[in-house]
Order: C-alpha cells, then sequence, then structure tokens
C-alpha cells in the first residue's frame, strides 16, 4: 500500500512540473513523430513507443525546464530534448 501511495504523490508531483512545459512536451513529441515517419513499419511503431512508453521522461523535461530557467526563447530546445530522447532510446 505504501508504494502504491508513494507512486501516487510521485505522479502528482511530476505533472506539476511538467505542467509549465506542456507545451513544449507536445512539440517534442510532435517532432519525434515527425523525424521518424517512414513507409518501413517498424520505424513508425518505434516513433509509437519513444512518445507512448509511459516514462517519465525526465531526460527532455530536464532539457526544456532548464531552457526556460535560463530565459531561452527559440525552439532549438525542442530540437535538443528530442535528441537526448532519442539518444536515450537507443542506449
Amino acid at each position: 500500500m505504501a508504494v502504491v501511495f508513494r507512486r501516487a504523490l510521485f505522479s502528482m508531483d511530476i505533472e506539476r512540473i511538467r505542467a509549465p512545459i506542456a507545451d513544449d512536451l507536445q512539440a517534442v513529441n510532435a517532432l519525434i513523430r515527425r523525424q521518424l515517419r517512414s513507409d518501413v513499419v517498424l520505424i513508425n511503431q518505434l516513433a509509437g513507443y519513444i512518445i507512448d512508453s509511459g516514462g517519465k521522461r525526465l531526460r527532455p523535461v530536464t532539457v526544456l525546464l532548464a531552457a526556460h530557467a535560463c530565459g531561452y526563447a527559440g525552439s532549438r530546445h525542442i530540437d535538443a530534448a528530442a535528441i537526448i530522447e532519442f539518444i536515450h532510446t537507443a542506449t
């Protein structure tokens, strides 16, 4: 029971952390899907795995939050977050 409760608390906390960058996370997901769009079914499945795996996505979240904390106003942080997710998945 305690483990379930801790997971529930973590889920609430991670959603609070993601809230300010929700639009950026959607942009990262869209970029991943665009970059992995292919006539090869396995590649499309990989894109779905990366996006729909249900993971915490702490790596791209960290990139996006750092960009916001530094006052970055461009869009390259979306690219960086997607790249980090690609590297993580590849390893």
